[in-house]
């Protein structure tokens, strides 16, 4: 395994240049009277948005942030099967010696970003509260990690990509934690390596069902007595699966042809990404420049946007057989506003369930969103007296 390379972010003044060229060049569409949102991203917002990302917008700025705030690195693993690829993670530890080593995962269109908020509270130590060593990986093809240069790179392999990272880190047994497709992700971690490396998962997205397991959901909805949170969403589920998702159709078939209108066009990124987080969160209050700097971390990734949209691809028929269920303590925290929500005595029956949190706001982006509430889950699921406590040996989290 090789040794890891300290990293930061700088990019090229003339890939600046032709950003800015490409943003005065655009070509914007008609819209519909008071079309609003429903038709996809409003023309309104995605001019305002091009234009500050033009003009306004610092680039250098945020930068230095993330070069700053983010300890990040990278590193030569070697997949199975596949070509050796580089990749990027954010790698900071906490002071409590024992802290647990939690590996964060993240989805699309999400970045190893994400993790900004919740970093300093999971490394935070505290008689209290158990502290966490923190890994946030770029999955293959996402942020600064190479992408796979070979077909059928599929949920076995981003798996094996994430566990080899964290046992080159000296981490030979760790806890995950992950939403979107880092949920998925970190199950089939759970399934190949749990007991002996992996001890505990938590996600924010417990959905591991296909469509038609879905199905059967809504007929049972007719004659079952749901709670009003569970009425809730099954209703947000229902907008998902038949308003929300025309992108996964789009990515998981034909990605290909999609990327060459968002490596071309970073008007075309923005509109496609920025769609995904204002419906996909609950009246989260967006910035301009942090929705600018998200789809930045897209537009100057290593191997470009349509290299992030694979994973649906591959990973399409990988969940329709999600494998055998895992054994290894699982968590939960259901947000309102997440994509797909069912029944929790759905999920726990599938899975070993030690922790279990419900929330009044929040949506797909919890580390985003509600930072301090996920990281209060965690604090609680490996705390003191609770089932998961100490589950990594000799790492309790506390000092």
């Amino acid at each position: 395994m090789s040794s890891e390379t300290p990293f930061q972010i700088n990019i090229s003044d003339e890939k600046l240049s032709t950003l800015r060229t490409k943003l005065e060049l655009a070509t914007f569409p008609d819209e519909l009277q008071d079309a609003g949102w429903k038709y996809g991203s409003p023309l309104v917002d995605v001019k305002r948005l091009t234009e500050r990302w033009r003009n306004q917008y610092d680039w250098r700025k945020y930068e230095k942030d993330i070069n700053e705030k983010l300890p990040m690195f990278t590193r030569d693993i070697d997949v199975d099967g596949f070509d050796t690829l580089n990749i990027h993670y954010v790698h900071k530890k906490s002071e409590t010696v024992d802290a647990i080593p939690l590996l964060f995962c993240h989805g699309w269109p999400g970045s190893f970003w994400e993790v900004t908020k919740i970093l300093p509270l999971l490394t935070a130590s505290a008689p209290e509260h158990p502290s966490f060593h923190v890994v946030a990986l770029s999955l293959p093809g996402y942020g600064f990690s190479e992408a796979p240069r070979k077909q059928g790179f599929g949920l076995n392999q981003y798996a094996e990509v994430a566990h080899k990272l964290m046992i080159a880190l000296g981490y030979n047994e760790y806890v995950t934690q992950g939403g979107d497709w880092g949920c998925f992700i970190i199950r089939k971690m759970a399934s190949v390596y749990g007991g002996r490396h992996h001890k505990a998962w938590h996600t924010n997205m417990p959905d591991q069902s296909t469509d038609l397991e879905i199905a059967p959901v809504f007929l049972v909805f007719l004659i079952t007595s749901w709670s009003t949170k569970e009425k809730a969403g099954i209703e947000r589920t229902k907008w998902f699966l038949t308003k929300g998702q025309g992108y996964f159709a789009q990515q998981s078939t034909q990605p290909q042809t999609l990327g060459y209108g968002l490596t071309d066009s970073p008007v075309g990124l923005l509109a496609w990404i920025y769609e995904k987080l204002v419906l996909c969160t609950d009246n989260y209050n967006w910035t301009d420049d942090e929705v600018l700097t998200w789809i930045s971390l897209y537009w100057f990734s290593r191997a470009g946007p349509a290299a992030s949209l694979r994973i649906y691809f591959e990973l399409r028929e990988d969940c329709e057989d999600m494998g055998r269920d895992p054994t290894i303590p699982m968590g939960t925290s259901y947000f309102p506003k997440e994509l797909i929500i069912l029944p929790a005595a759905w999920v726990r029956k599938s899975n070993n369930v030690v922790f279990e949190s419900h929330h009044k706001s929040g949506g797909h982006f919890a580390a985003t969103e509600r930072p301090e509430e996920l990281v209060q889950d965690l604090r609680k699921m490996f705390a003191k007296g609770s089932p998961a406590f100490a589950i990594v040996p000799g790492r309790s989290g506390y000092a």
